[in-house]
């Protein structure tokens, strides 16, 4: 029998391990005020540096929102589409009863197709989570500041400490070091200070459970007290310690629910419920958290017709979503190489002793769950764009390969108007590849 404890809980909330997470625009520095872009650019241009798939290389003015005219009915208001739908189900067939999956085509923008398999099937979103605290502090600011020149100004100026909301950090994030012209890598810890767009960005990229906390904590300040932010170190003590916790709870339920009821997101079945480090659980408590396929899939949608928060915030969003780092879970098939992929992924496992067994990093025996959304697009005007939602819970089993064929699958099947079956076999270090971010 394996030894552990009678009940062994390991909670993870997964995205990108440590320090060679990227996502916004390699070009992006200056409109962002992210230092960290500048080390990863010019480790790209280094003729020995490891280079990046083409769909990782797009500027930051390829990028754009592709349902802002969209006026006709919401995607999952219309008939299922059969060609879609048979594509689903072919491919799941086979597959855990857990799999749900949602899928949104709208390479044409007048002709919306989707389809769902389980769409609503629910359980907790791990770190994909961390992409409601974005548009948390994306609303909180449009709020506070009504101008997007002032908005962009207040993130790439405005600084905050960690402190003690910090605390054992697993994601090692990129730290610019100016003199050395290079970024370093380590865990974040309570003295780390960052703009408030590294913030977002180490939330959404390297998914540092720290940075998520922080954005979610910035976003309630925000919130509160309006044009006056940035506050001083004083002034945020005192109010997350004066404040009775019941309130602290309530408001940060608030900035997470606003910016998806106004964008007409079903928040019965999309909510972010708790922080994600054990001192800011402590700070304000918090309720569950869960998502289905369906409203995830919404969540994308309504970043393509500018309607989360805005169309200068949806658009900040996508950018931050954008992937351009070694390629993983969802984003790993090879297929998708020349396609830019905007993306979020998150896990959670539990185990308990099983004769046997041994438990393994997304290989929970209790639950095991993976999730990833990803928006696609092609280079070409021709080619597929697409939102797509998929999560699982299989016991036992590492599902990254498994969700990089259904990637491909799904690709090819859009591409060709025809449903396409999964690779079923794979060597070890396809396996293993599938699951590393670094």
């Amino acid at each position: 029998m394996t030894k552990m404890p009678a009940i062994a809980w390991v909670y993870v909330a997964l995205s990108v391990l440590a320090g060679h997470a990227v996502a916004y625009p390699l070009d992006g520095e200056e409109e962002s005020g992210i230092r960290r872009l500048e080390g990863y650019r010019l480790a790209q241009e280094a003729p020995t540096g490891a280079k990046l798939s083409p769909g990782a290389l797009w500027k930051s003015e390829r990028i754009s929102l592709h349902l802002l005219r969209y006026d006709g009915p919401d995607f999952d208001a219309l008939p299922q589409d059969p060609a879609l739908a048979a594509a689903l189900t072919g491919m799941l067939r086979q597959r855990d009863s857990s799999y749900s999956m949602v899928l949104a085509d709208f390479s044409d923008p007048d002709n919306i197709r989707w389809a769902g398999l389980r769409p609503d099937l629910k359980q907790n979103p791990g770190s994909v989570g961390k992409l409601m605290c974005m548009a948390a502090l994306f609303h909180a600011l449009a709020e506070a500041f009504p101008d997007p020149d002032d908005r962009a100004r207040v993130l790439r100026t405005a600084v905050s400490r960690a402190g003690d909301w910090v605390n054992n950090e697993i994601h090692q994030v990129p730290k610019w070091d100016p003199d050395a012209r290079r970024n370093r890598f380590s865990v974040l810890n309570e003295n780390d200070e960052f703009r408030l767009s590294e913030w977002i960005d180490h939330a959404i990229s390297a998914s540092a459970n720290g940075a998520g906390t922080i954005v979610w904590r910035e976003a309630m300040l925000l919130k509160r007290f309006g044009k006056q932010y940035p506050l001083d170190a004083s002034t945020r003590q005192e109010f997350f310690t004066q404040t009775p916790k019941a309130e602290l709870s309530a408001l940060a339920q608030a900035v997470i629910t606003e910016p998806l009821v106004d964008a007409g997101i079903d928040t019965s079945n999309l909510q972010q419920g708790s922080f994600f480090t054990g001192n800011s659980k402590r700070k304000v408590p918090g309720t569950i958290s869960f998502a289905t396929p369906r409203e995830l899939t919404r969540f994308l949608f309504r970043i393509e017709q500018g309607k989360l928060v805005d169309e200068w915030s949806s658009l900040q969003m996508k950018k931050y979503m954008y992937i351009t780092k070694r390629r993983y879970r969802y984003g790993y098939a090879p297929e998708l190489a020349n396609a830019a992929i905007f993306f979020k992924s998150g896990s959670l496992y539990s185990c308990r002793a099983e004769e046997d067994f041994r438990c393994g990093k997304y290989m929970g025996n209790v639950r095991n769950l993976m999730n990833s959304v990803a928006t696609i697009e092609g280079p070409e005007e021709s080619d597929p764009r697409y939102a797509v939602a998929l999560m699982s819970n299989v016991l036992r089993v590492n599902s990254a390969w498994d969700h990089s064929r259904i990637a491909a699958a799904t690709h090819l099947a859009i591409r060709t108007g025809r449903p396409q079956s999964l690779k079923e076999t794979a060597s070890d270090k396809e396996i293993t590849d599938a699951g590393k971010s670094d």
